[in-house]
């Protein structure tokens, strides 16, 4: 059995979901959009900061992995809600903090150490084969050349895989149930690597595509724990 990877990322395709609702999403987020980019600067450069305290100590300040876990993890509610999965119709709260009502959640386990002479390599030596996958799958999410995150994304492999499913939707009634497992795992791929680049973890994410909504690397939920028994 594979290793669980460190970073989970979850989603439940909550529906019904409306058939043209994903039409105007885009406009819906705009607030969303605005608060992220003051959020992934704040981000960019805490990662930074972290950087040296990590190569100082070896650990990753406590308050700063929980306030960038945040900005992930809302960065993901958006993008599933739109963008990235179309997998939602109730809209993102506007918050760092976990919600388990939500259907879309995102977690990276704090480690106690780090190692000191990866800080310096793994963000972009490292993850070089990692960010040309990346490139496939969400064309314009990435790192600029002065090393910011941009936050919207553009022409790749798991918008279109979303266009897709929201289209279905509209003509069917019905979201295809593995389109949105493929679509998850996807996004599951990427969040490993930007959880690995932005220095909170030292595994290597694995070249391993996780399809479905559940992330292997979490605690199985009733139904499964009575599948396994």
């Amino acid at each position: 059995m594979d290793a669980a990877y460190p970073a989970r990322l979850e989603a439940r395709l909550d529906e019904p979901i409306n058939r043209w609702l994903w039409l105007v999403k885009w406009a819906l987020l705009i607030p969303h959009f605005l608060c992220l980019v003051g959020l992934w600067i704040a981000t960019s450069v805490l990662t930074i900061v972290a950087g040296f305290a990590i190569l100082f100590t070896a650990r990753y300040p406590r308050a700063i992995f929980d306030f960038n876990v945040g900005v992930m993890r809302w960065t993901w509610r958006v993008a599933f809600y739109g963008i990235s999965a179309f997998g939602t119709d109730k809209y993102p709260p506007f918050s760092l903090r976990p919600d388990p009502d939500y259907p879309a959640d995102f977690d990276v386990d704090y480690p106690e150490r780090l190692s000191r002479g990866l800080v310096l390599v793994k963000w972009w030596l490292l993850a070089i084969p990692h960010y040309l996958v990346v490139a496939i799958l969400v064309g314009g999410w990435g790192l600029n050349a002065d090393g910011a995150w941009r936050i919207s994304g553009g022409g790749g492999v798991i918008a279109l895989l979303a266009l897709a499913g929201a289209v279905v939707m509209a003509v069917t009634g019905r979201y295809p149930g593995q389109l949105f497992d493929v679509t998850i795992g996807l996004n599951r791929w990427c969040y490993r690597v930007l959880a690995y680049v932005a220095l909170m973890r030292d595994e290597y994410p694995p070249f391993r595509y996780d399809g479905g909504g559940h992330d292997p690397g979490s605690p199985p939920v009733e139904g499964e724990e009575q599948l396994a028994a």
